[in-house]
């Protein structure tokens, strides 16, 4: 058994488990308003605005906000991570991590300060961009020596990280793996989805009739896996690449549905023993009716869904890590109610798309949270659905 022994995470809704589970449980959208990254229009974005650890004390190659969250992110659960260091050797210890953007709003600066004045600053170095700084940095920072690197596939990158880090441990290559994913915002990466005409600039509405695109927002979530007993554990993963469309779905959902039926396989269950499903959920018109229908022919329309995109925004990389790490909270013992995140959104419903059994504010089972499914789709056809199962 593959258990998630510790979580550290920073999102939109918060930088430690009570604020975080607090907010999510409540419906209280961290999501918000900003012309931060649109200069000249508002956009409803997922921004983290906790002061983030200073990085001027490590090598310039490793200086991004993108390492900053994840940095953050490590601060909640560093002791662990140093114990396991101590227990197991730091050979024994890996990193895999998924990003989407790395340190690309390092190369925007440089190339916005280069467009005024002919050249790069003296602190800038592309090597700040490269898709492995996160894992390459955490493992320099720990001393960690085992393998240490990172899965890009888009939105799915973390949720494939976490499949990875369990490989890793079952083929006896480590003891212990630092996974999860990170994402930052930036302006580069808001106008190319505002190119693709997919970004909401209102709080996304998935599965209503009225959706019209996603938000974007950034975050990190790290855990600490191994084989030491623990509440929840990443009891099975599926993943599959139907390669439909460079930016759309397949709209029949055959990869969706092959990364579903692989999870639950190895996880050892029936699709009717899930107690709640976070949705990919992106709130664009082509994802939602494809995910709604595979839902709806693989679970019915009973088992409690809902989307946590309106909460965090869509973190892109880190999406797959920062919603599992939602799963894991309302998983934990001080949850015994069974509380649930529920489904932000205006209540519109599209007739087109199957009926779902989208949680309302306060939605609860009554019993703690045994199996959680959490999907993520992504361009290019790259799926990843994990379960969660309570021990």
């Amino acid at each position: 058994m593959l258990y998630l022994n510790q979580l550290g995470m920073i999102c939109a809704l918060g930088d430690n488990h009570a604020e975080i589970a607090g907010r999510l449980f409540d419906g209280h959208s961290g999501v918000a308003l900003t012309e931060r990254y649109s200069s000249g229009r508002q956009l409803s974005l997922g921004c983290v605005d906790t002061v983030l650890p200073s990085v001027e004390a490590l090598p310039l190659i490793h200086r991004s906000r993108n390492n900053q969250l994840a940095l953050a992110a490590l601060a909640a659960i560093r002791p662990a991570v140093d114990a396991a260091i101590e227990r197991y050797g730091a050979d024994r210890i890996a990193i895999v991590l998924g990003t989407s953007t790395s340190g690309i709003a390092e190369t925007e600066a440089a190339c916005r300060q280069r467009a005024a004045d002919g050249k790069f600053p003296s602190q800038f170095t592309y090597a700040q961009q490269e898709m492995g700084s996160p894992a390459s940095m955490l493992a320099s920072v720990l001393g960690i020596t085992g393998p240490a690197y990172v899965q890009s596939s888009a939105c799915a990158s973390s949720a494939k990280a976490m499949a990875s880090a369990a490989r890793l441990i079952r083929m006896g290559v480590c003891d212990v793996v630092l996974t999860g994913g990170v994402d930052s915002l930036c302006a580069f990466t808001v106008a190319g989805f505002g190119a693709l005409e997919s970004v909401s600039a209102a709080r996304c509405n998935p599965f209503s009739a009225n959706r019209n695109g996603i938000n974007i927002g950034e975050g990190a979530a790290l855990f600490l896996m191994s084989a030491e007993p623990a509440t929840v554990a990443l009891r099975g993963w599926g993943e599959s690449c139907d390669g439909y469309h460079i930016s759309a779905p397949d709209p029949a959902g055959g990869g969706a549905r092959i990364a579903i039926e692989q999870a639950l396989s190895r996880a050892g269950i029936a699709a009717s023993q899930i107690d709640y499903i976070n949705l990919h959920g992106t709130a664009t018109v082509q994802n939602d009716a494809m995910e709604s229908a595979v839902i709806a022919s693989q679970f019915g329309n009973q088992v409690a869904v809902s989307s946590t995109k309106p909460f965090t925004g869509h973190t892109l990389g880190a999406a797959g890590a920062v919603e599992a790490g939602l799963c894991w909270l309302a998983m934990q013992d001080d949850n015994r109610a069974g509380c649930l995140p529920p489904h932000l959104w205006d209540g519109v419903v599209d007739s087109a798309l199957p009926a779902l059994n989208l949680l309302p504010a306060g939605a609860r089972l009554g019993h703690p949270v045994r199996w959680a499914l959490s999907n993520s789709f992504a361009f290019g056809g790259a799926n990843a659905t994990l379960i969660l199962g309570r021990e």
